[in-house]
């Protein structure tokens, strides 16, 4: 993995998707995972219950906590996050040391501490993940929501532990996929992708999710990026969310700042 720590950081957070444990948000509950998985259940229903859970709020913002571990360095900051939904996702870091903000066309962010910024498309990340990877992916992610249309060719299901194992019937030899849906809220448990060839491998595991004014979202995100050797591990924990508020999405990069530039 080529991109430098302090780029990882901003684009992991990314996945994030991410909300977590909002402790001191009244209109914030716990969802507790009680349900149990039914062999009953064809992967068609499965999928058609978890369509319906699709999030749906105009606006969203929040603080999240976000850890990233990589070997031997270990590394945590809050952010401020924000999101419109199907239109743009935005961070800060404390005293907007750092920003981005993600639309369906870019991919922007700055750095105050390198006198650095990025302005793009979805290659970098793409690369990063070694997926295809566009807005609605990884908002999608972000909402505990699977990241292709499951409608768009057969899958099949099997019961795993408690959860639903969803997998395309007929997986790519290039990209192996599996979702684990949570009987209870036909939510997400776990999203997993297998690059054999390129020895890369994505883990997000949903660990809680929660109920803020009548919508599912994910609580406690595990996200694990592998390449050859290298691991990547981020933690996110989200508090004090609220929805359908009015926000704003301040970006400006600086004069005199250098570009990143990806080969």
């Amino acid at each position: 993995m080529k991109v430098y720590l302090s780029y990882k950081t901003l684009f992991l957070i990314l996945f994030v998707v991410l909300f977590t444990a909002l402790s001191g948000c009244k209109s914030a509950k716990s969802v507790l995972a009680s349900g149990e998985v039914s062999d009953k259940l064809s992967a068609k229903q499965v999928i058609r219950q978890h369509q319906k859970k699709d999030a749906n709020f105009k606006t969203m913002q929040a603080k999240v906590r976000i850890d990233l571990r990589q070997g031997n360095k270990e590394q945590g900051l809050t952010f401020n996050y924000r999101m419109e939904k199907d239109k743009t996702i935005w961070l800060s870091a404390p005293l907007g040391l750092a920003r981005m903000m993600i639309t369906p066309d870019k991919v922007r962010f700055y750095n105050k501490q390198d006198n650095e910024f990025f302005d793009g498309d979805y290659a970098l990340l793409s690369d990063f993940v070694g997926v295809e990877l566009d807005f609605n992916k990884v908002q999608n992610i972000l909402l505990g929501q699977a990241i292709y249309n499951l409608k768009e060719e057969p899958h099949k299901v099997e019961i795993s532990e408690n959860s639903y194992a969803l997998q395309p019937k007929d997986q790519n030899t290039l990209l192996e996929l599996f979702y684990l849906i949570n009987p209870s809220h036909f939510k997400m448990d776990s999203l997993q992708l297998y690059q054999q060839l390129k020895k890369r491998f994505l883990q997000v595991d949903y660990k809680s999710y929660q109920e803020v004014k009548s919508q599912v979202l994910p609580k406690d995100i595990e996200i694990i990026a592998v390449e050859n050797t290298d691991e990547v591990g981020v933690s996110l924990e989200f508090k004090s969310v609220s929805i359908n508020e009015a926000v704003r999405f301040p970006f400006k990069i600086p004069a005199g700042y250098k570009e990143i530039v990806i080969k």
